[in-house]
């Protein structure tokens, strides 16, 4: 059997672990730069508050209704939800991520499986302060399907079992299309047009009906899972293959100083990234481009990539890099709005030297202690404790002191990180 343990309205949900005056009260999440809402709770679907609705949008449209709206803060949510999955990981037989906010359990050896789910989810709240709902099945398109109603209907206790073919079926026939894991719109639209409205409906098609319809391995394992079958492999979080880090500006840049403040932190993002997944990159690239509804204005877009001489997840060198990029991109009298860092052709990383014609073994090992340092600090005190002086935003208040890069990405509704910094630790009284 496998389960699934899914984080309610995560985002939300760990913004009222320290507000929890916000219970039961319409909340919403934005995404980077304040632009739309990208998470929100019960209450705020039941206004009518939709995913995507810009935030301008929310005084227009609820002019009468208090709501609590938070700027997306991912140090928190990725703290509180990695608090989780190291309940789930001593719970569990087996276990592995499937996102920031689900995980798959494996529940081999576990007979009580409803009473496990029920108390797996206790202890998560009592512990986290985090509301989660556990589906179970024999597979994994099952199990999401189960937690599914484990968080629709507050009978299930957040934990629902489907363990024999009438519950199969009863679940099956209370699923829309559009809610079975793993089928897009794209998919939706084509089943729904012939004829097929349920999961049920979907399962008792035949299977060579499935097959030419779809031409797709993914369509027919979800099928056969409808089914009874399990058939979707164990998917262990494996080291992505390419990592960008890319965001639209709170306005739009021409000055190169200023690109220069985001591409370097972009450039240490990705190389923080390929150090969490123990891997190095070969090749770097970056990209700049204008804004295309802005039709008043010049427009341009490029993207350049280089291939690093020796693989290298070390930030000063991945950022000197993305400067020479920047340096080659930029063009003055354009008026950029976007900018993005990737680094490609990642690979486990190795101490074994890996170009002939590198020889200077010690500054590289110098480098590596170095981040090793960094990780460690900004990892006890918070993040961005300490950067690259590169990284320093220039001020724009006339003081002329340099502020952190969070501050150059509009996030004026941003809450405090207690569980990682000491600045923002709560005082009892």
């Amino acid at each position: 059997m496998y389960g699934i343990v899914d984080c309610d309205n995560c985002y939300v949900s760990c913004e009222r672990v320290f507000r929890p005056d916000l219970v039961g009260k319409p909340v919403v999440v934005l995404s980077n730069n304040d632009g739309c809402v990208v998470a929100r709770s019960n209450e705020a679907k039941a206004l009518g508050i939709t995913a995507g609705i810009p935030y301008y949008q929310l005084a227009e449209k609820f002019p009468d209704q208090k709501i609590a709206v938070f700027s997306s803060n991912y140090e928190l949510y990725g703290e509180l939800t990695g608090r989780v999955v190291e309940i789930i990981k001593k719970e569990a037989p087996a276990y592995f991520r499937y996102s920031i906010d689900e995980c798959f359990v494996k529940l081999n050896g576990i007979a009580d499986l409803k009473p496990w789910g029920e108390n797996l989810s206790k202890t998560i709240k009592q512990s986290v302060g985090i509301p989660v709902s556990i589906g179970i099945a024999p597979n994994k398109t099952l199990a999401k399907i189960a937690s599914r109603f484990a968080k629709k209907y507050r009978g299930y206790r957040h934990c629902c079992v489907i363990d024999n073919e009438e519950k199969r079926r009863k679940a099956l026939s209370l699923t829309g299309i559009e809610d079975i894991w793993g089928i897009g719109r794209r998919y939706t639209s084509r089943i729904v047009s012939s004829g097929i409205k349920t999961a049920l409906d979907l399962a008792k098609m035949p299977e060579s009906w499935v097959r030419s319809t779809f031409n797709n391995i993914v369509m027919l394992r979800t099928w056969r899972e409808l089914n009874g079958d399990d058939c979707v492999p164990d998917e262990q979080m494996a080291a992505k293959k390419s990592i960008c880090t890319s965001r639209s500006f709170n306005g739009m840049i021409s000055d190169i100083s200023q690109l220069r403040t985001h591409i370097d932190n972009y450039a240490a993002r990705c190389a923080e990234k390929l150090r969490m997944q123990k891997t190095v990159a070969t090749i770097l690239g970056v990209f700049l481009n204008t804004n295309p509804f802005r039709e008043d204005l010049p427009q341009y877009y490029n993207f350049l990539e280089t291939r690093l001489i020796t693989p290298s997840n070390s930030t000063i060198t991945i950022v000197k890099t993305a400067n020479a990029l920047l340096e080659q991109l930029y063009r003055p009298g354009y008026r950029y709005k976007k900018a993005g860092v990737i680094v490609m052709g990642i690979a486990p990383d190795s101490p074994i030297q890996q170009d002939l014609f590198d020889t200077d073994a010690e500054m590289i090992a110098k480098m590596r202690r170095l981040d090793t340092v960094v990780d460690r600090i900004n990892k006890v005190n918070g993040t961005e404790t300490i950067v690259l002086c590169s990284q320093q935003y220039p001020s724009q208040n006339g003081t002329g002191k340099a502020e952190i890069f969070a501050n150059a990405i509009k996030h004026d509704f941003k809450s405090a990180n207690p569980t990682t910094r000491w600045s923002d630790i709560i005082r009892l009284k």
